[in-house]
């Protein structure tokens, strides 16, 4: 499967869709919540993602090296759930933008700058595990169509797996064998160093 500039901006309104989906699921009780990403609760993983919107929205406008806009907000400490929302319509609304796929994106955390069909793909990937990390968080299903799960694992074969590229301080863990005839989420989850298997404790 190819995946083409159009095509990267639609999945990725997918996978953000679906993010909000599984956030707005979340209970003012439910914050405390351990995640899959270790020593994250909730409330930080979701303050993550948040700032992430943010920044890849100036970046798709080019003032992605500002460290401000990858700041989390304050706001994410009183109502996490609706400065998420405003964090989805801040980057939608950018990358909705007209030509957005062949600007340059200038992305700090990843020590350079990208095409934008590049970038956006960053960012789908990222949005399609961490909203599996809110779902299993909080217990509830994810919900992604066939054909996007697809395109996850042919972006998640293309993130380098060499160990110095991974772990502590790097968006992905450190990958994991893949089974011969595992389905599409399970693929693209361990080929991130995601185990589909762990459940986090809750509190």
């Amino acid at each position: 499967m190819s995946i083409s500039g159009a095509d990267i901006v639609g999945l990725d309104r997918i996978a953000v869709r679906e993010s909000l989906r599984v956030v707005a699921a979340a209970r003012p009780a439910d914050w405390d919540r351990d995640t899959p990403c270790a020593g994250w609760t909730l409330r930080r993983l979701v303050a993550h993602m948040t700032a992430q919107h943010h920044g890849f929205a100036a970046a798709a406008r080019g003032a992605g090296r500002e460290a401000a806009h990858w700041r989390e907000p304050a706001a994410h400490r009183s109502d996490p759930g609706q400065a998420y929302r405003a964090s989805v319509t801040a980057v939608l609304t950018a990358f909705a933008e007209p030509g957005v796929t062949e600007r340059e994106f200038d992305l700090p955390e990843f020590g350079s700058s990208f095409p934008g069909r590049v970038a956006v793909g960053f960012h789908f990937i990222d949005y399609v595990v961490h909203a599996w990390d809110v779902a299993v968080s909080l217990g509830v299903a994810l919900e992604l169509p066939a054909f996007a799960l697809e395109a996850a694992v042919v972006i998640a074969r293309r993130v380098p797996a060499d160990p110095e590229r991974r772990g502590a301080g790097f968006a992905f863990a450190p990958a994991l064998e893949v089974s011969s005839g595992s389905d599409p989420l399970t693929e693209a989850l361990r080929l991130l160093g995601r185990d589909p298997d762990l459940r986090p404790s809750t509190r």
